[in-house]
């Protein structure tokens, strides 16, 4: 497998790229690569290049980008996930793991019942380490183009400020009558809404369904918040995304 590095440059055939900092010493230090041997780039906008280590300094690396590859096509289901915020480890595998499925966008969403609080500074500091997970994930997937972090918010205040003209809107509520695995197609945009570990309360599962949210269950076993971000995004890409038959 050809080792893949996100870069913030554009990118073009014959473009010369320094990279310092953790870039330089992952593949100098970490996989030892040499002047000759070839790396992958990309810089989220859906393309992928090919290109040649040129050579080291104490510091930095020097690359040569030599030709445009065919990267790895996102899915044809554009899904959003709206996350209620959870602590530690268990966001980070929910933006890693919804990355590699191919979530387009993450709304991180501050919710009654959740363990976290997030004031501005805390929280445009979470932002940006989700935004460098999925990064980390698209290089490990071979995804070109990198999922949006959203900043996060409360929300109600989500549900004022989104426009969801034109997409499905989902939220799993372990007590639902209707299975995502029974829903007709959606279409070609889905909203997926996952409260945090203590759940969304019922004021704002009424708030969700009045903004036009269906809610849906995934069986009839209770899941950790985390279980059921990626089981559902696994089941939507299952149904009518890039797993499907």
């Amino acid at each position: 497998m050809k080792t893949r590095l996100f870069v913030s440059e554009a990118l073009g055939n014959g473009a010369g790229l320094t990279l310092d900092g953790e870039a330089a010493r992952y593949l100098g230090r970490a996989l030892r690569l040499r002047p000759g041997d070839a790396v992958a780039v990309f810089n989220g906008d859906g393309n992928e290049w090919l290109a040649t280590v040129d050579g080291f300094s104490r510091d930095t690396v020097t690359l040569s980008v030599d030709a445009a590859l065919e990267p790895v096509p996102e899915p044809p289901l554009d899904v959003h996930l709206v996350q209620g915020v959870s602590r530690g480890e268990r966001m980070d595998t929910i933006v890693q793991k919804a990355t590699e499925l191919g979530v387009s966008r993450i709304t991180p969403v501050i919710a009654q019942h959740g363990m976290v609080k997030l004031d501005g500074k805390r929280a445009e500091r979470r932002r940006a380490h989700w935004q460098a997970v999925a990064v980390s994930a698209c290089e490990q997937s071979g995804r070109a183009r990198v999922p949006v972090i959203d900043a996060p918010l409360p929300l109600n205040t989500w549900y004022g400020e989104s426009a969801r003209s034109g997409q499905r809107s989902l939220l799993l509520v372990p007590s639902a009558a209707a299975a995502m695995t029974s829903l007709a197609h959606p279409g070609d945009r889905l909203c997926i809404l996952v409260g945090p570990e203590g759940g969304l309360s019922e004021r704002e599962c009424e708030d969700a369904l009045v903004a036009g949210f269906d809610g849906v269950s995934l069986g009839p076993r209770t899941l950790r918040t985390e279980t059921a971000a990626i089981a559902a995004i696994a089941v939507a890409q299952s149904l009518w995304g890039d797993l499907a038959p």
